[in-house]
């Protein structure tokens, strides 16, 4: 009996340490907005504050009441949580819901010499070779070994930009993964 009270202990614990690495793993994974994404933003029972939005180059958007706020980089919950805090003042007890209804910023650019250079939407975490498929892969004229990705540290307009180098050939023979990077939005891998 106290043998299976100790197996029903562990068997308790282990699930407790499992649900709570799983809620860590689901919010490292939460989509965060990037400028040209477009949500629907309402207030249950309110209609005049029921707005489709699009966040701004700058990342900001503006909603009735609540002005102006940062919205790229911080998740739909995120944002649902500030305007709600905001809308307090002036609705007792909003219920705000954020909706993110198009992840048109969500994008990587590919320059150079691919079959088809240009945007490239990211539906889900993107890999450089993963965009580079995306683009048609490579030309032959192309230097694999010498790609480049140009990456901004944030959106705004002095932000310092990085260079991640890619050896295509090694990521192509699987001998070293190590420049795969995973994309950011608004990287710029180059071709040349």
């Amino acid at each position: 009996m106290i043998k299976t009270i100790g197996t029903l202990k562990n068997i308790f614990i282990s699930a407790s340490l499992l649900a709570v690495g799983l809620c860590s793993v689901a919010a490292a994974d939460t989509y965060l907005l990037n400028p040209g994404d477009q949500l629907d933003v309402s207030v249950w029972n309110e209609e005049t504050l029921q707005k489709t939005i699009t966040v701004l180059p700058d990342g900001m958007i503006s909603f009735p009441l609540v002005g102006h706020l940062q919205a790229a980089g911080k998740s739909a919950a995120e944002v649902e949580t500030v305007i709600g805090e905001k809308l307090d003042t002036f609705i007792a007890d909003p219920e705000v819901n954020v909706t993110v209804t198009s992840t048109k910023g969500n994008v990587v650019f590919v320059v150079g010499k691919v079959l088809k250079p240009g945007p490239v939407a990211m539906i889900q975490s993107t890999t450089v070779m993963q965009a580079l498929a995306m683009a048609g892969g490579l030309n032959e004229f192309a230097a694999g070994n010498s790609i480049k990705i140009i990456r901004r540290s944030d959106q705004a307009t002095d932000a310092q930009e990085s260079i991640l180098k890619v050896r295509y050939s090694d990521l192509e023979k699987g001998s070293d993964l190590s420049s795969n990077h995973l994309l950011n939005a608004g990287d710029v891998i180059v071709v040349p």
